[in-house]
């Protein structure tokens, strides 16, 4: 079992633990793990909407034995008058446990305050720690010892970036962050990597962040409730996306957390060529959830 009680972003958990969440991950993959979690429910709490986080859950706790029950906004009182604490305070009776995906990082952090059972962040707008399990758990599948692996992140560094730059420092992965200067990883997450293990290279330029990456990642550029920056961000990152003629000189995996924009962020034929990892990196989300769910509540 965990020493923490909620998982609200990457760095909850200790480095061993991490190792030991994706080692548990892994196991339950292959089926030498056949934990069951009978009877267990996860209540998942969503304001934003979702494919992924949504299925992989729900289809995790019935291969665990479990159940999931899904809570829209208009399912329950959230954004309804109930504060938040009194949501939180109910669900954490009623469940196992609550996985939450919601716009405001802080109103999570209430929810985690006050359930007795443990939160799961499933994104918020500051961090997608669990997407960064499935990453890390698809680099050592494909890539190897994460000691002896280059990454790259190349693009916008949002919630996704940040997680991923946590995990890095956690896992002890060489990483070069390349972004536009007004789009980069914010400061006080890049103290927390140092702190974590250790800074990535900073730099706005892509080639330099590809040339001698093992595995490069990306993500859309304007992300759910930014629409309306749409053109002034998409000038912004002329230059910043995975094609043929960015990679062209290095023989590096290709992750992207999907959803993806084709011709935006990434060209359709890298996202579908023999370098991307990214249908074993969202598959990955299923079984790297279903570590963590064990390795919370067994």
């Amino acid at each position: 079992m965990l020493e923490t009680t909620h998982f609200t972003d990457i760095d909850d958990i200790s480095a061993s633990e991490l190792d030991r969440v994706l080692t548990r991950a892994a196991d339950i993959k292959s089926g030498d793990d056949e934990t069951q979690l009978t009877r267990a429910t996860l209540a998942m709490l969503f304001e934003k909407p979702s494919t992924r986080t949504r299925v992989s859950f729900e289809t995790g706790m019935t291969e665990l034995g479990g159940h999931a029950l899904f809570l829209g906004p208009e399912d329950i009182q959230l954004g309804h008058g109930e504060p938040l604490s009194d949501t939180a305070r109910v669900l954490g009776r009623y469940g196992d446990a609550i996985m939450v995906r919601l716009f405001d990082h802080e109103d999570l952090l209430e929810i985690a305050e006050h359930s007795d059972a443990p939160v799961i962040n499933g994104l918020t707008d500051d961090a997608h720690p669990c997407q960064t399990l499935a990453d890390l758990l698809t680099i050592r599948e494909h890539v190897g010892d994460f000691d002896e692996v280059q990454a790259a992140w190349v693009g916008d560094g949002n919630n996704v970036g940040q997680s991923f730059v946590l995990g890095c420092a956690m896992a002890g992965i060489d990483l070069t962050v390349a972004t536009p200067p007004e789009y980069g990883v914010d400061d006080d997450v890049l103290e927390k990597a140092a702190e974590l293990g250790s800074t990535p290279t900073i730099t706005t330029d892509p080639e330099e962040a590809v040339a001698d990456a093992d595995v490069v990642y990306t993500d859309v550029w304007i992300s759910m409730g930014q629409e309306d920056q749409r053109h002034e961000k998409l000038q912004a990152f002329e230059g910043f996306q995975l094609n043929e003629d960015l990679l062209s000189d290095t023989d590096a995996k290709v992750m992207h957390c999907l959803p993806a924009h084709r011709g935006e962020e990434i060209t359709g034929d890298v996202l579908e060529g023999e370098r991307s990892l990214v249908w074993d990196q969202a598959e990955n989300r299923l079984h790297a959830q279903k570590g963590l769910i064990v390795e919370l509540l067994e």
